[in-house]
């Protein structure tokens, strides 16, 4: 009978043969590092995914060589039929015929089909005036009234305009709904400087002409030109917004009427003391040689000095120089320096401002300066937030 050997078990004592160990990288290489299971898995899958787009582009290769099948022909649509132009046969003002729907100027949705004559018979009617009791007084309900802001006659309505008018037109339809007195006041704004430049832009490319080259009296009829023209542009987008605008009211800014009242107006306030003549900072135009209001001013930001191109000068201007000037400290030998894009604005300083965590400046906390061209003393506050420590000097 032949036995069968089970190998041998260590010695509790018996030390075990150690594992051999990696073979050492050869020199001047890094040895090479083990991967983890989970490269492992993602190399795995990675071949995965690569044998995959092989066999399909494989099985794409031999259906390329099989003969292809002949393509169905595709059914020709039957082409569309035309829809014969409305003509509505209603007279200026009038109200509007109604057509059945069945005739085929409707078979498909047309805005101008169904809109059309409504407008002008609502305004012929009266319907968009403040209703008022018999003997001409607001009714008992109340009234309400909206003056619509007056839309430049420097171009064309766009989005804002027609949300604006919606939300307006809606109040006002509303309130007359509740038996109020209502009133929705049109107007139309000259514009000013800013109707100039448009009219001298759009002069210069067509004709390569200035205001100049035309004389005073030829450009502002070029200038009025414009407004009827655009004038009549924003008025029929109004009427096409349905907006219920009392048109018996309309106002446009250069009226005489309302011209006098500016005068007179003005003319109030001078003799009161409101308005006065000084010496100002002004925003001053060197294209249009006037000065012009803080809502004409287009601001740009930019992030040091800056060479920018300036109307009737032939080389650049440098603007974003920060300017630096110091004032006295009161009862200490030494000065507090200010940067400023704004040096005009020196005089009328009223406190410098320093960051409170700023320690080149913690010892002046509560202290005054002393202007450096007035007889007056200005404190030394401190503002966290209105103080960058990093711009300038870190105070202003």
């Amino acid at each position: 009978m032949s036995e069968k050997s089970a190998p041998s078990e260590p010695a509790p004592n018996q030390a075990q043969a150690p594992a051999p160990a990696p073979a050492p990288a050869p020199a001047g290489e890094a040895p090479v590092k083990e991967k983890s299971a989970k490269e492992l898995e993602k190399e795995r899958k990675k071949a995965e995914k690569l044998a995959k787009f092989n066999a399909k582009k494989a099985k794409q290769q031999a259906d390329s060589k099989k003969p292809s099948e002949p393509k169905k022909p595709k059914k020709e649509k039957k082409p569309a039929e035309p829809i014969p132009e409305f003509k509505d046969e209603t007279k200026q003002g009038d109200k509007k015929i109604l057509v059945s729907l069945e005739d085929a100027a409707f078979k498909a949705y047309n805005p101008g089909n169904v809109e059309s004559s409504w407008y002008n018979w609502w305004d012929k009617s009266g319907f968009f005036e403040p209703e008022l009791t018999k003997d001409g007084e607001i009714k008992p309900q109340g009234s309400f009234t909206i003056p619509a802001p007056p839309p430049n006659v420097t171009g064309t309505l766009h989005i804002g305009h027609a949300l604006t008018v919606s939300l307006q037109d809606t109040l006002i339809r509303y309130n007359r709904m509740k038996g109020k007195t209502t009133l929705f006041l049109p107007g139309f704004d000259h514009a000013g400087i800013a109707t100039q430049s448009v009219v001298e832009k759009q002069v210069w490319s067509k004709e390569g002409k200035t205001r100049h080259d035309y004389g005073r009296e030829k450009f502002v009829e070029k200038v009025w030109e414009w407004k009827e023209e655009y004038h009549a542009k924003i008025k029929n987008q109004f009427k096409k917004l349905g907006a219920s605008y009392d048109w018996s009211r309309e106002a446009f800014t250069l009226n005489p009427d309302l011209s006098e009242a500016v005068t007179e107006a003005f003319v109030r306030l001078h003799e009161d003391g409101t308005i006065y003549r000084a010496s100002r900072l002004v925003n001053w135009s060197t294209k249009l040689n006037t000065a012009i209001s803080n809502l004409e001013v287009d601001n740009k930001t930019i992030a040091g000095r800056t060479l920018l191109a300036v109307p009737n000068y032939e080389s650049k201007i440098e603007f974003g120089v920060l300017t630096s000037f110091s004032y006295e400290v009161e009862g200490l030998d030494e000065k507090l320096t200010v940067a400023t894009t704004r040096p005009e604005t020196l005089f009328g300083d009223t406190g410098v401002a320093v960051h409170p965590n700023d320690p080149r400046y913690k010892h002046l906390h509560g202290k005054f300066v002393k202007h450096p061209f007035l007889d007056r003393k200005i404190p030394i506050i401190c503002d966290d937030e209105a103080v960058d420590m990093e711009f300038g000097t870190g105070a202003g």
